[in-house]
């Protein structure tokens, strides 16, 4: 195995015994979002690292990824600095609301945020602000991405079906268009339950892609579910 290969099973997340799991969403994002051309990665609730960490796995960008939950930054730094890429990951403990980029803006911009809105809220108060936008609301993504991304540059955000409609109307308020869908089906029979979304400053055609996560049976993963993420799966 090369030096610079990640692997799920080399990430520690469970240091504090509450951190977060490595979640499918997280990793759909790590693996698709668009790295071409970019230098300068900014990722917003980083968590424990995951997507800046496959994201430095595929590219030779410079990556901050700023986290507000405090158990969550440590590991996160923990994460980077045990990663072959621990000059390139910079972790700051930040929400974005109050984040300082000291004048820096970013070719690209990824985010896996809390979507929730006015549902049943876990008990675990660091659980419920990773899930629900109360604390992050898609006003406040929407203006700080317009404040911190280059102006050729992109955001890629992966939201479920009904909340990634709803984003990409509110983003076109914003100057933001979306210009590629990523619409992905855990299984064949089922309707489309995420979309990662790919946005600019300018209006393009825009383009569609497929993808469904398992045949049927559990981890019965499909060809182009491992074709994507083999990477990253010691198991493939």
């Amino acid at each position: 195995m090369p030096n610079n290969y990640f692997n799920f099973k080399q990430f520690r997340i469970n240091q504090q015994g509450s951190a977060f799991k490595v979640g499918t969403d997280g990793v759909l994002l790590g693996a698709y979002a668009g790295i071409e051309g970019a230098e300068s990665v900014l990722d917003i609730g980083a968590g424990t690292g995951l997507i800046s960490l496959m994201i430095a796995q595929r590219s030779k960008a410079s990556i901050t990824a700023i986290e507000p939950d405090y158990n969550s930054y440590l590991q996160a730094c923990e994460n980077a600095s045990n990663s072959p890429w621990r000059d390139r990951i910079f972790v700051r403990h930040s929400d974005f609301q109050n984040f300082d980029s000291a004048g820096s803006k970013y070719d690209l911009i990824v985010t896996n945020p809390p979507y929730f809105q006015n549902s049943l809220k876990n008990p675990d108060p660091r659980k419920s602000s990773a899930r629900h936008n109360d604390t992050l609301t898609t006003g406040e993504i929407l203006t700080g991405v317009i404040k911190f991304m280059k102006d050729d540059g992109n955001l890629q955000i992966i939201l479920p079906y009904v909340e990634g409609n709803i984003f990409i109307a509110e983003a076109a308020v914003f100057g933001l268009y979306c210009n590629n869908t990523l619409k992905i089906k855990p299984l064949p029979s089922a309707e489309i339950r995420r979309l990662i979304l790919r946005f600019s400053k300018f209006q393009k055609k825009p383009t569609e892609n497929f993808l469904t996560i398992e045949h049927g049976n559990r981890h019965e993963f499909t060809e182009d579910y491992i074709n994507l993420t083999k990477d990253f799966y010691l198991k493939f």
